[in-house]
């Protein structure tokens, strides 16, 4: 094969999904396709195209116009509403959900669709790309003529690829702590956000614990800033080990602070929850001479729970919990306030 490589991007071979109703358009298709190197998948109709794509997730989709039970113009459109959904999807779904790395969302939201028409006349075209067709070629087909569109389609798809791996790169530096792999701050803004404004709807609790490891600044200047971060991703494992409720969010909330957000959690619960956090932060015995409530390190805690209003703000949540930090720290440290 001359030119570029489809396979530049990934070392196996572009996927082809083929929908045409004719058995020995097919046949020939895919003995062309299997020659350039590319894997075929056959389908007989639109619908049968629409299963498939769920299923397979193609490079490319090669599609007839002209098909019983679902013609390609219908199956066209279908497919770029079917991408589109997920799409949508995977961003409700960040939204919501508080793993930041099972949530992928494209920054596309099609996959190349070559469109075969019986004509090559101005308004056959205009329907293929009226449906949202990628390209056309015409029947009887030109074999020269398709391998150059088709590689064209898959540079351009790979292309995308490479800017997608880009975008999810960029988006995990722009919501993940780099040192301890928890949610940042702009996360943690964002999720309580979108939480508080779908719980004053369900009219359902929101809980946070703000908690702090109790002279930080001494452990720092006793043992040094590279052991500093080692305890600071110990503790974060920790929060995260036990805050283990799906839509729980972790976060680093500043310096040696970290935060819970917890949707849809009473006082009861949120309280419960910290003293096991604060039990494992005790259980891993991480020595500090600097403190002068303990041989290891402790944490501080502050636990508030609301019922979000359209009168009130998630400032209000965090002021509480914050206040309620303040009093742990007051009252001698290594303990844990709840105001709710």
């Amino acid at each position: 094969m001359s030119g570029i490589s489809p396979f530049s991007v990934s070392k196996q071979p572009p996927l082809i999904l083929v929908a045409d109703d004719e058995k020995t358009t097919r046949v020939l298709l895919r003995k062309a396709m299997e020659q350039e190197g590319y894997q075929v998948v056959e389908v007989n109709d639109g619908k049968q195209c629409l299963d498939a794509y769920e299923t397979i997730k193609p490079d490319i989709v090669l599609l007839d116009a002209v098909m019983p039970v679902m013609d390609g113009f219908t199956c066209c459109k279908r497919l770029l509403q079917i991408a589109r959904n997920n799409r949508r999807s995977a961003v409700a779904t960040f939204d919501t959900d508080s793993n930041l790395n099972n949530t992928v969302i494209p920054m596309w939201d099609r996959t190349p669709i070559l469109m075969i028409t019986c004509l090559d006349d101005e308004e056959s075209v205009n329907l293929a790309f009226a449906a949202g067709a990628t390209d056309y070629v015409t029947k009887p087909i030109n074999f020269a003529v398709l391998r150059h569109r088709l590689r064209g389609l898959l540079k351009e798809a790979q292309l995308y690829k490479q800017l997608e791996a880009t975008n999810q790169a960029l988006h995990h530096l722009a919501n993940v702590d780099g040192l301890t792999e928890l949610a940042n701050r702009r996360r943690f803004d964002d999720y309580l956000h979108t939480q508080w404004i779908n719980l004053i709807q369900d009219e359902s609790p929101l809980s946070m614990i703000l908690c702090d490891i109790d002279f930080f600044k001494f452990y720092n200047d006793k043992y040094g800033h590279p052991a500093g971060d080692v305890c600071l991703q110990k503790v974060g494992a920790v929060l995260s080990l036990k805050a283990q409720k799906h839509q729980d969010l972790v976060a680093r909330y500043g310096g040696e602070e970290f935060a819970v957000i917890m949707p849809h959690t009473p006082a009861s619960g949120a309280v419960h929850v910290a003293e096991v956090i604060q039990a494992g932060i005790k259980d891993l015995q991480i020595v500090h001479d600097g403190s002068v409530v303990s041989q290891y390190v402790t944490l501080s805690m502050g636990v508030a729970t609301v019922v979000p209003t359209w009168e009130s703000s998630p400032s209000d949540l965090i002021v509480l919990a914050d206040k309620a930090l303040y009093q742990a720290k007051a009252g001698g440290r290594d303990r844990l306030i709840s105001s709710s």
